[in-house]
């Protein structure tokens, strides 16, 4: 038993790849005192007299119990993988954490199965797709239609995904360089909360991390209905007395081709590449580098008018202009030191580079402004963006109570060439520039994270955020005439954490934060109000009223200083007054049995504009009432699978809601049969075979034989039933 009250200090890592690990529970014993390892796998816990051992848990992994007198700080503790149950969870009263346990158990029972499944890991957020494949998802999050991302940041390993002043939306997220498979975790927060998260973090946030290393080789084809077909490689390149120095190297490569079921085919085709290295290159000091390629072509039908199928013009899944497509590409090199000093703070520097090009053919209007050629527009660009993000942790201990700290110094700078907005025929043909123009936009920042833990049972968070923007504009429709501007916002963060008992925790999150809009706008307005900021509230519970049920709910409420609505894909989003959203978010994981789990998220929100009258005040698109849920299958002979379900209720498409963009109810389903060197796999998509509509717009449109235009709604079709076989090898 101990004696003496000095910290315990020490490191956890994966038995199999020797990796450090992050989030595990460190609980010491009989005083139920606990702490999480850091991002090094490192943590300090303070004992007491009583301390007699130490029990580290975590999702995923067997248990490991260690006695205080054997205790040597010197070696880490190895944990090895195991099973995933809901009775691993533990309830903890810590800032920041209030998803981690939902996050971690879902990646582990239910797993990434395709690029889309990426952003759907997150309770209520849906996506949708309206060119088959090619373009970034819509996402939807509550009451937020974020369009390609506007209201929620996302990032990569600490890459943004957003795009600023972008050509086909402010903020847009294309998702699709990442290989689902090289996923580890994904982190996210509902709400402005994080200070070390800035721009577009009003809804809420993602955080993708890759994989560290690989505990087995692998390869994987797929093959399936509509011409579908993929092909994926992940290699380890270094042997094991590098595994033994803690060091990893691997590639990860994907390629995939699909017709799709749209009645003119999609020849969508993208090509992933992926190298990470991960290592100690001196006694205090871990190296992580990675570097990713990433191109995609593709033809689409684009957005149908509910008449042209009503009228039998077109079909359910055809097109009126079956031009439009695109071609994307995107490169990322990416580095980040984590320095240890001999009291335990550390140091991450982190230093990113991105190149990205995109050329992107629609046609929303058909020939509304131009009754000869049609309305067809070109979006492209050709973007440099690079950055550096540096922070500073460190836990220190004023008696009882344990102080965390981090703080944090950064930027980011895009500099786009060419960014273009063009009236374009068939693709080939340019008719005219709508915008023409060089942006180059740099964010500075600086933030401070506190979070004072009193007791076990109670903690503060407080948090100050800092942002500037610089914008500059040359317009080459106007003599390359320079235009400039810049902006600033103060945002602060306040959560209070309490759990009454081991079970039982309650938070209340407070948070101011906001997104920028286009540069091409914010130099118009000279930066005034082009950072418009968010206010958000969350009153939540997380509750485990047995071993295997974890029930977290909350109420909140946001208000929306300015909102942006992208208008007709032109040139940039248009702002639409103040707007403020009220709702809650519940969710549940459960297991009736070891072999199954069961998770529901259910999600309502109550969005309105602030000054418009009763009646005439909708936000367009804003959800309303979403779920998501399924059963999930697991045994030891290696059948495994799920059947999964998600519904998003009608809502209003326009500000009156005389125009309706209805909902949907689509199954999936995915059956496996794994073994440690093989497993067979076979996937359903929408296996009721249900019509729906994807993505849904209240758009004004002329088709070629009307003399006046029409505003219905204007939408993609939802998948056909589509079956696909995949057979993968481990060694």
């Amino acid at each position: 038993m101990a004696t003496a009250q000095k910290p315990l200090k020490g490191y956890v890592v994966d038995a199999n790849t020797r990796l450090s690990l992050e989030g595990v529970v460190i609980t010491l014993m009989p005083d139920n005192r606990s702490v999480v390892t850091d991002i090094r796998g490192h943590f300090v816990a303070q004992p007491t007299s009583h301390t007699a051992y130490i029990l580290f848990s975590s999702i995923g992994y067997k248990d490991v119990m260690v006695m205080v007198s054997d205790f040597n700080p010197s070696f880490p503790v190895a944990m090895k993988t195991g099973s995933t149950q809901l009775e691993q969870v533990t309830v903890r009263s810590q800032a920041g954490e209030e998803y981690k346990t939902i996050s971690k158990t879902d990646i582990r029972m239910r797993g990434v199965n395709n690029s889309q499944e990426i952003l759907r890991m997150v309770p209520g957020l849906f996506i949708g797709q309206h060119q088959g494949g090619g373009k970034a998802e819509q996402i939807f999050i509550r009451g937020f239609d974020c369009d390609h991302g506007t209201d929620i940041n996302i990032t990569a390993d600490g890459i943004p995904v957003n795009l600023v002043s972008q050509a086909h939306g402010q903020g847009y997220a294309d998702m699709h360089f990442v290989i689902p498979e090289t996923i580890e975790q994904v982190d996210f927060q509902k709400g402005p909360y994080d200070a070390s998260k800035g721009n577009f973090t009003t809804s809420g946030f993602v955080d993708i991390r890759t994989r560290n290393g690989l505990s087995n080789n692998t390869i994987k084809l797929e093959g399936g209905m509509f011409d579908t077909y993929r092909a994926l490689g992940m290699f380890n390149l270094l042997n094991e007395k590098a595994k033994e120095k803690q060091q990893s190297f691997y590639v990860a490569t994907e390629m995939a081709y699909s017709n799709g079921y749209f009645d003119f085919p999609q020849h969508f085709n993208r090509f992933n590449f992926f190298l990470k290295y991960n290592g100690k290159i001196s006694g205090n000091t871990y190296l992580t580098l990675s570097a990713s390629s990433f191109s995609s072509k593709w033809d689409a039908s684009g957005q149908i008018p509910d008449r042209a199928v009503a009228d039998g013009s077109i079909g359910f899944y055809g097109a009126v202009d079956h031009t439009e497509g695109g071609r994307t590409s995107r490169q990322n090199l990416n580095a980040q030191f984590i320095t240890t000093l001999k009291n335990g703070d550390y140091f991450k520097n982190q230093f990113w580079y991105s190149h990205y090009r995109f050329n992107l053919h629609s046609n929303f209007t058909f020939y509304l402004d131009d009754p000869v050629n049609g309305d067809q527009i070109r979006q492209r660009e050709n973007r440099n963006l690079a950055g550096y993000n540096g922070s500073f942790h460190r836990v220190s201990q004023l008696g009882s109570v344990q102080l965390s700290s981090a703080s944090g110094i950064g930027f980011r700078h895009d500099k786009i060439n060419d960014l273009e907005l063009s009236h374009t025929i068939d693709r080939t043909t340019l008719l005219n520039r709508k915008a023409y123009g060089d942006v180059a936009e740099t964010n500075l920042y600086v933030y401070q994270n506190e979070t004072i833990r009193f007791t076990d049972r109670f903690s503060i968070n407080l948090g100050l955020r800092y942002d500037q923007l610089l914008n500059n504009y040359k317009d080459h429709l106007q003599s390359d005439s320079l235009f400039r501007a810049t902006a600033a916002i103060l945002s602060p963060k306040l959560s209070f954490h309490y759990q009454s008992n081991k079970n039982t925790r309650f938070y209340l999150n407070l948070g101011k934060g906001f997104h920028s809009n286009d540069t091409r706008v914010a130099v118009l307005e000279k930066g005034r109000d082009v950072m418009p900021a968010a206010y958000s509230a969350d009153f939540g519970v997380i509750l485990k009223p047995s071993k295997n049920m974890l029930l977290h709910g909350a109420l909140w409420y946001l208000w929306l200083k300015q909102e942006f609505v992208y208008s007709g894909d032109g040139a940039y989003a248009e702002p639409s007054g103040r707007t403020q959203r009220t709702g809650f978010d519940f969710s549940m994981r459960y297991e009736p049995f070891t072999s199954v789990y069961i998770d529901v998220d259910l999600n309502y929100a109550h969005g309105r504009m602030v000054d418009e009258i009763k009646g005439q005040n909708y936000i367009p698109l804003a959800p309303v009432w979403s779920s998501t849920g399924g059963i999930t299958y697991k045994n030891k002979t290696g059948i495994n699978g799920s059947i999964r379900y998600r519904w998003l209720g009608n809502r209003p498409a326009n500000t009156d809601y005389s125009i309706t963009a209805k909902g949907y109810f689509v199954n999936d389903l995915v059956l496996n049969y794994t073994q440690p060197k093989y497993e067979i796999g076979f996937a359903i998509q929408n296996m009721l075979n249900v019509k729906w509509k994807e993505t849904q717009f209240a758009t004004v449109s002329r088709l070629k034989n009307e003399v006046t235009p029409v505003e219905e709604i204007h939408f993609t079709p939802g998948t056909k039933l589509a079956a696909k076989f995949s057979l993968s090898f481990f060694f």
